[in-house]
This record gives C-alpha cells, sequence and structure tokens, in this order.
C-alpha cells in the first residue's frame, strides 16, 4: 500500500485551517489536519515531507513519522511539526481503514465507549480570521452566518451564570473562560492590577453564586503572565475551587512553572503549545504540571499523543487534549480519548461545534448529554464534504 499521492486544502474563509489528504495505490485515502500557520505548514508538507513519503508503505507510520522529522525546527510547534502532525493523523486514519476498524480499536480498543466534555467558552468566529491574535481581534461578535449559535465568549464576558445553565442544560458540567486576556496587564504580562483582578474574578463568582459548585471551573491564561502575576492570579482564584488553571505562564518555563506549583493548592493544567517529547517530559517531571494538554494536530500526531500520554501516565497524572480548531483534531483527539486510560475528559467548543464544524465535514464526533464518542465508520469516520476543492476561496494543491 504506497502512498501515491499528498493533497493540501485551505480556505480563505477559515485561513487558518489546513488539511491534508494522502492517497494510496490500494485506493485508500486518509484525512490530517492542522492549525495556525497554515500556508508555511502547506509549503512544508509539499516541499519537504511529500519527497519523502512518496513511493513509501503508508502502513509504517512510525518509520513515516521518524522520516518526517524536520532537521531544524523539531523543537516545538512550529510549521514543521505541524505538517507533520497532519500528515501522521492521516497515516493512522489510512490504518483504520485498512483495518476496516475505527481508529481507537486499531489503537488497542476502547477503554470506554464516551467520555465527558468540557465547553472552551469561545463564539464560532473566534481566533478563526486571522492567526495573528491578540484580545482585540478574538471574534466576540457573530458575523451573521447561518448556523451561529453559541456566542459563549460574549457569554462568559456579560452574563456568565446564564452560560454556565445553558451548558448545564445540555448536560455539560465543566467550562473554560479567559477574562483574564482582557486585563490592561495582559499587554506585556509583567504585573495585574487589583482593578482588573477584580474585573476578571467577578466572572467566576458571579457562575459560583448562582450555582454553587455544580459547575467545574476553569481559567484559561493563555500563557501571557510572568510568575509574579500569575502567584496573584493563582492565589485569587483558590477561594473558587478551580478544576483547573491553565497555561499560566510560558509553558517552556519549567522551573518558573515548578514554582507556581509549590505555591497554589490550585491544580495546574497546559502545554497545547508545546511539542516533542523532551517538552512534555520536561512539562511533567520538572514543571510538575497536573495535567498536561496536548494539540495532536500541533505537537506530533497521534504517533506522538500515544506517548506522551504513556509519559504522563507513568508519572499518574491524566493528559487532556486540546480542541478549539478543527473538526479533525476533535475527531482525532476523541479516538484518542476513548482507546487511553488516563483522559479524564475531551475538550469542545460548541461554538465551533454546532457553528461551523459541520460546514467542512460529513460526520462530526456525536455529543449527547455531555458525552462524546466517535463517529461510525473505519479510520477516523468522517471526511472531507464534496466539492469543497472548487469554492472560489480553495488552495489546492497536490504532489504526486
Amino acid at each position: 500500500m504506497r502512498i501515491e499521492a499528498v493533497e493540501t486544502l485551505r480556505l480563505g474563509d477559515h485561513p487558518n485551517l489546513l488539511w491534508v489528504r494522502v492517497h494510496t495505490d490500494a485506493g485508500l485515502t486518509g484525512l490530517g489536519e492542522t492549525y495556525f500557520g497554515a500556508g508555511p505548514s502547506e509549503a512544508d508538507i509539499h516541499d519537504r515531507i511529500a519527497p519523502v513519503i512518496l513511493g513509501q508503505d503508508a502502513s509504517r507510520i512510525e518509520f513515516l513519522n521518524m522520516k518526517m522529522q524536520p532537521y531544524t525546527g523539531f523543537t516545538g510547534s512550529g510549521a514543521e511539526v505541524r505538517a507533520l502532525s497532519a500528515v501522521d493523523v492521516a497515516l493512522w486514519d489510512i490504518a483504520g481503514k485498512a483495518a476496516n476498524m475505527p481508529l481507537c480499536d486499531v489503537l488497542g480498543g476502547r477503554t470506554r465507549e464516551a467520555i465527558q466534555v468540557y465547553n472552551t467558552c469561545a463564539g464560532p468566529n473566534y481566533v478563526s480570521k486571522t492567526s495573528a491574535v491578540r484580545p482585540d481581534n478574538f471574534g466576540a461578535a457573530s458575523d451573521g452566518k447561518a448556523g451561529t449559535t453559541y456566542e459563549d465568549l460574549d457569554a462568559f464576558l456579560h452574563h456568565p451564570e446564564d452560560l454556565a445553565a445553558s451548558l448545564m442544560e445540555m448536560g455539560i458540567f465543566s467550562m473554560k473562560i479567559w477574562p483574564f486576556d482582557l486585563a490592561d496587564g495582559a499587554v506585556d504580562g509583567v504585573d495585574i492590577s487589583a482593578a482588573d483582578l477584580n474585573m476578571a474574578l467577578e466572572q467566576f463568582e458571579k457562575i459560583r453564586a448562582a450555582h454553587g459548585d455544580r459547575m467545574r471551573l476553569k481559567a484559561e491564561l493563555h500563557g501571557l503572565w510572568s510568575l509574579n502575576a500569575a502567584q496573584k492570579i493563582a492565589a485569587a482564584l483558590e477561594p473558587i475551587g478551580m478544576d483547573w488553571i491553565e497555561d499560566p505562564l510560558w509553558m517552556d518555563r519549567t522551573e518558573e512553572l515548578a514554582e507556581l506549583a509549590s505555591t497554589t493548592s490550585a491544580p495546574l493544567a497546559g502545554g497545547e503549545t508545546l511539542a516533542g517529547l523532551g517538552q512534555f517530559k520536561a512539562l511533567i517531571d520538572e514543571g510538575n504540571i497536573a495535567t498536561p494538554i496536548m494539540d495532536v494536530t500541533w505537537a506530533g500526531g497521534i504517533t506522538a499523543a500515544r506517548k506522551v500520554a504513556a509519559l504522563a501516565e507513568a508519572r499518574a497524572r491524566p493528559i487532556a487534549f486540546h480542541d478549539c480548531s478543527g473538526p479533525v483534531t476533535l475527531a482525532a483527539s476523541t479516538h484518542l480519548a476513548l482507546a487511553l486510560r488516563n483522559v479524564r475528559e475531551q475538550e469542545i467548543a460548541r461554538g465551533f461545534y454546532y457553528g461551523w464544524y459541520q460546514d467542512f465535514v460529513d460526520n462530526l464526533p456525536p455529543v449527547e448529554n455531555g458525552m462524546i464518542t466517535i463517529p461510525g465508520g473505519p479510520g477516523l469516520g468522517m471526511d472531507l464534504l464534496p466539492g469543497l476543492v472548487k469554492r472560489e476561496d480553495a488552495v489546492h494543491r497536490i504532489s504526486r
């Protein structure tokens, strides 16, 4: 089963997303995805990766993952590793189809049939129009397109208690918000004022006042803060009873992360911007992170995700898989979440899931009563909708 073509697609309407399809001479095609830096990742797939994998046996995934490792750019989640990640996911999709089994069953079988979700409270346009992301262009407002349903970013900023009620009606009892990003101090992250601290805390306090401990609360800090500021934020959040504080400072500063972990009772999580076994080993062993978070399509694909999960399991830590990016990332993450024993819950952004994911793929992982499972069919169980390559805003390339 030889690889005979590598195809990529990105759309002007969603410029951060890149899809890749790997075609084999056996008629099987695998689907992959990555997010942010779509143009550079696309170039790397065609200029560097395709010449390496064309003509190779698609079933030799570990070998191909090794061959796709870049000579430079391999220590972080830059364009080269994101390109590798997308192709790796596509190869695992092919493996499932070749076995005529869902991917989670190829990965060793299911430890569960479904897993609970937590909602990242982003609106449907969150960070979707540019990769130059800043708090002033998060995309908090709807553009009025049909299908826009959940403006969760606007909701957590203005009526978080109602947002929590809406989620619980869907059976979702865990949510993540990031009001600290809007603090004046977030520009450089050196310090946070008492006024900004109280402004951000109010969103969490409103949820607690309305709903008590029914909702598990997560704070996203997006790696914006110094150790000094992160310690102030963590101390202020402790009385609220946090499920976790995510990416409280730059996550490659493992010594500072360890110091923060030693001074707060709030569990720390993070790592979605990291890649490679070395960075995740340091995050777990030296940074003493309670829950490492990995993005499958940023950090090395499914091949790397299994190894990082094993590192976490060896230290009795859960692992969480990031999704605030695209439908293929969510599907791959869900397959992993069902197959691995140390996953507690799976992230979704319902603003994305119900807002636009269905515009691009034929079969989303079903979400019902706060639980997610895999779509039917072999491999990932999904493919791109037909006709996307013919759109006026499509950038479509094939290497043979």
